[in-house]
């Protein structure tokens, strides 16, 4: 009895282990059912791979354009900090004081000479490493004075593109390229230790320098011809207006005495006309005989002449006026040939002052206003802003005796502004579409 009790509680406690087992095997089961499927779990990782490879190319990809992009603007960027150089180094101050051209170009070339001089003394650059390829030091010598030809080669032809290159607005953008350049090279040479010395790059950026002022000095140079051919004529008018006078004055006395002998043989009422007559020369002759005078004491007299006060509100605006000087004999000459085409209308003359001091005249009404140039880089462009009111006062002080004249005509300007008034009004009776005409022309 006993032991078919015991055998019934064994084979109840080996069922119940016997499911506890099952359970837990299909819980195993369940938990691992992917890694036991080896095709399935191989075939998943495929699709997983494929995913990231595909999304690898996509980025390779979008990581080519965009630095295509970068590279292209950085470009562009370069160029245009080049442009708007100007706007960091402000003016530019000249490193040289050679009195013309030829001297600074006598400097480029002892310059150019130094670094010839310098390469030839395997100076320019150095390498001091006595490097062996297959263990012989010649082979090692012919690869450095490869490399240094080559170094040679890349930063001279950069530094001549940036001479070359060389204007007023960007004078600091190439010294940092030709010192950039120089930094670079020496970089991906550290390796072979071949490097560009300072001293040679110093001779670089002083032929930078002095190319610069060559080009500044021949412009400087070309405009003081210009304005010298400028006098010339003005001389060689002075010298017309001269013999026209003195043209003048002749034909006038031989008038005169005509006019006297003729009347000498007439009597009665006719002789009453040829007095009239005689005395209308002799007007005339007084005026030309002035006019002669006049034309003789500037022709002897080299610093006498006409200081001229002027205005072209239809060109320049209201508030600018160009005082200048003019030794013709009849100096509105001047104003008519500064009013000629290269402006769009006429000049207002606001004074015309003579003196026997005229350049010392205008030099002072030109310091009295100098704060207010128009061009403070090129001192004969002779604009200034400033009101007439103010001319008046510093005229006042300067020649108290000289008339000035605050009326502005600009007659030709003013007929524009109502031809302008009157096509604008007909337009709009007539509804068509105005153009867009400036508010003041």
């Amino acid at each position: 009895m006993i032991a078919a009790l015991f055998c019934l509680a064994a084979a109840v406690f080996s069922g119940s282990r016997w499911r506890k087992a099952d359970k837990q095997l299909k819980a195993f089961q369940e938990r691992f059912s992917g890694v036991l499927d080896a095709e399935g779990e191989e075939q998943r990782i495929r699709q997983a791979a494929e995913l990231v490879r595909a999304e690898t190319d996509s980025l390779r990809s979008a990581y080519l354009e965009k630095k295509a992009v970068y590279d292209g603007l950085s470009s562009e960027v370069e160029r245009l900090s080049e442009r708007a150089s100007f706007m960091e180094m402000g003016v530019y101050e000249p490193h040289f004081d050679y009195s013309d051209s030829e001297a600074y170009k006598q400097a480029v070339s002892e310059v150019r000479e130094r670094q010839k001089a310098m390469i030839q003394a395997e100076q320019a650059v150095t390498c001091d490493t006595n490097w062996q390829v297959d263990g012989s030091l010649a082979k090692g010598r012919t690869m450095t004075n490869r490399a240094i030809r080559l170094t040679l080669r890349a930063f001279n032809n950069e530094c001549e593109a940036a001479i070359a290159n060389t204007r007023w607005n960007n004078v600091g953008a190439m010294e940092k390229r030709i010192v950039r350049s120089y930094e670079q090279i020496n970089k991906l040479n550290a390796s072979n230790k071949v490097a560009i010395t300072s001293e040679y790059l110093s001779l670089k950026l002083k032929e930078l320098f002095l190319a610069h002022e060559y080009r500044e000095k021949l412009k400087a140079e070309r405009d003081e011809r210009a304005e010298s051919v400028r006098q010339a004529k003005e001389e060689q008018k002075l010298l017309r207006d001269l013999e026209k006078a003195q043209e003048d004055t002749e034909r006038y006395e031989q008038l005169l005495e005509r006019a006297k002998a003729e009347a000498s043989k007439i009597v009665g009422p006719q002789l009453d006309a040829f007095s009239e007559q005689i005395q209308i020369l002799q007007k005339d002759l007084d005026a030309a005989r002035k006019k002669l005078e006049r034309a003789k004491a500037m022709a002897e007299q080299t610093r006498s002449g006409y200081v001229y006060i002027i205005s072209n509100i239809g060109a320049f605006g209201d508030g600018v006026v160009k005082i200048g000087l003019t030794r013709r004999l009849d100096p509105i000459d001047r104003v008519r040939e500064l009013g000629d085409a290269s402006v769009p209308f006429s000049f207002d003359t606001h004074a015309m002052v003579y003196s026997d001091d005229a350049p010392a005249l205008e030099r002072a009404l030109h310091m009295e206003f100098d704060a207010v140039r128009v061009n403070a880089q090129n001192l004969r462009k002779e604009f200034f802003r400033v009101t007439l009111d103010e001319v008046e006062s510093a005229l006042q002080r300067l020649a108290p005796d000289a008339p000035f004249f605050k009326d502005i005509e600009a007659q030709e300007y003013h007929e524009t502004l109502a031809r302008r008034r009157i096509a604008l009004e007909a337009q709009a009776i007539s509804g068509a579409q105005a153009p867009a005409f400036p508010s003041s022309i």
